[in-house]
């Protein structure tokens, strides 16, 4: 009947999850069976407008600003990102907060005699993020929404999402990333995330290589869009945040950690800007400094929580607390999916990490803890434990750090969520959030 959340999350286990799995054929993908779903519940896509982010990094960042700002400028709207943290309602967000659990059972109940019709046809058989992105379409339908930001779930030629109607296309930037699905280049990588452009639809995009930008002007030039390029805003950052200025010079200063998020919040600006044919004003633009990024970059429980996995994003972490608290050493909580760039990524983590904690928090995806160990000592972490369970591992690592050091939690998505109630309970506990997230503050 599907009454409660965990009767939906039980019937929703029931459909292929592609999402915790790293051994799928990407070709056999396709788009027939979201195709076939989006017509069987009444093409709740028509008449949507949307902003449509892909991209290697940033496009959850950049899709919920996307949000935000829609919001400031007047339009009611709804955003879809993936993958969760904690809750499945997370992903569908209407008028900036998630979907209440009654109206998520409703929708789900409204799809679901096509899901199951669909799930007798080996052809059409709907995945878990057909599913979701179907369900998120039909929520913003019946909420009566005219505008989303919706996130690319995987590439984007061959996504679930590549069948709304985009007023704007947003490729955040293209790295080295999911390559067992995606290609090994960037440019075979750039071809995937092209496939969100449009014929008629104009697009935005983020810095890249010369290799990627080739792959994608090429593309733009077959359908005749002009691209719109957003190059990296020059930041000041401080523990309190950023400041920074847009290409056209106006001023945004928001309360988040990480210089690269001013990029996202530019691409953010200017896709808004694009999809409604004017600019915001200095009102509008003030949304962005109540915006939250959960799991990106985010002081809670006396800890930085986060969710970067590839070398370029933690990359990016370590800058953004070098930036903030420089000098500072960290005691680290890891735990890194097995089709990750791990050695890579400890290679950016090491200088910075004294001690190491490494935890596995989703079975079929994380790599094995010991394994893990192993690789942390090679990269130059000479004191590292071991502790399967993450709630142990995010334990162990507090107790863990001395006075002087960052807590720091990253590596995964599933790591972040699985550690991130509690330290929202420690928060409310009474963990102070001023200052800086370090050992002496529990």
């Amino acid at each position: 009947m599907l009454e409660t959340l965990r009767e939906a999350e039980r019937y929703l286990d029931g459909l292929i999850d592609l999402e915790r799995r790293a051994d799928f054929d990407y070709e056999s993908l396709g788009l027939a069976r979201i195709e076939a779903l989006l017509a069987a519940i009444g093409e709740p896509q028509k008449g949507l407008a949307c902003v449509h982010v892909a991209g290697s990094k940033g496009k959850g960042a950049t899709t919920l600003a996307g949000a935000a700002l829609l919001r400031a400028a007047g339009r009611r709207s709804g955003s879809f990102t993936s993958p969760h943290l904690e809750s499945w309602r997370e992903r569908f967000q209407i008028d900036g907060e998630p979907v209440g659990e009654a109206t998520l059972l409703a929708g789900l109940r409204r799809i679901r005699p096509a899901v199951d019709r669909l799930r007798a046809d080996p052809r059409l058989r709907p995945s878990f993020f057909d599913v979701s992105t179907a369900l998120a379409l039909e929520l913003f339908r019946d909420a009566g929404i005219e505008w989303a930001a919706v996130e690319v779930g995987l590439g984007g030629r061959l996504d679930s999402t590549n069948r709304v109607e985009s007023r704007v296309s947003v490729i955040t930037g293209i790295q080295l990333e999911h390559t067992d699905k995606l290609g090994s280049t960037l440019s075979r990588i750039a071809r995937e995330k092209a496939g969100i452009l449009r014929r008629g639809v104009p697009a935005v995009v983020g810095p890249l290589e010369p290799e990627a930008r080739r792959t994608i002007e090429g593309r733009a030039r077959e359908l005749g869009i002009r691209l719109r390029h957003v190059p990296a805003p020059e930041v000041r950052a401080t523990p309190e945040g950023l400041s920074f200025r847009l290409a056209d010079g106006r001023p945004l200063s928001v309360p988040l950690l990480g210089a690269h998020q001013a990029l996202n919040l530019a691409l953010a600006v200017e896709s808004v800007e694009t999809a409604l044919e004017r600019r915001l004003d200095a009102r509008e633009l003030d949304a962005l400094r109540g915006l939250s990024l959960p799991a990106r970059i985010e002081r809670m429980g006396g800890a930085i929580l986060d969710c970067s996995h590839t070398p370029d994003s933690v990359r990016a972490l370590r800058r953004a607390l070098d930036d903030a608290w420089p000098g500072r050493r960290w005691t680290l909580g890891l735990c890194v999916s097995r089709d990750k760039d791990v050695d890579r990524m400890l290679a950016e983590l090491a200088p910075r990490v004294r001690a190491c904690v490494v935890s596995a928090a989703e079975p079929t995806r994380s790599l094995d803890p010991h394994e893990l160990a192993e690789r942390a000592r090679a990269a130059g972490i000479e004191t590292v434990h071991v502790e399967p369970d993450p709630l142990e591992a995010l334990r162990r690592t507090r107790d863990s750090a001395r006075p002087d050091e960052l807590v720091v939690l990253t590596g995964s998505v599933y790591f972040a969520g699985a550690v991130r109630a509690e330290l929202r309970r420690l928060s409310s506990a009474g963990e102070a959030e001023s200052g800086s997230p370090a050992g002496g503050d529990r």
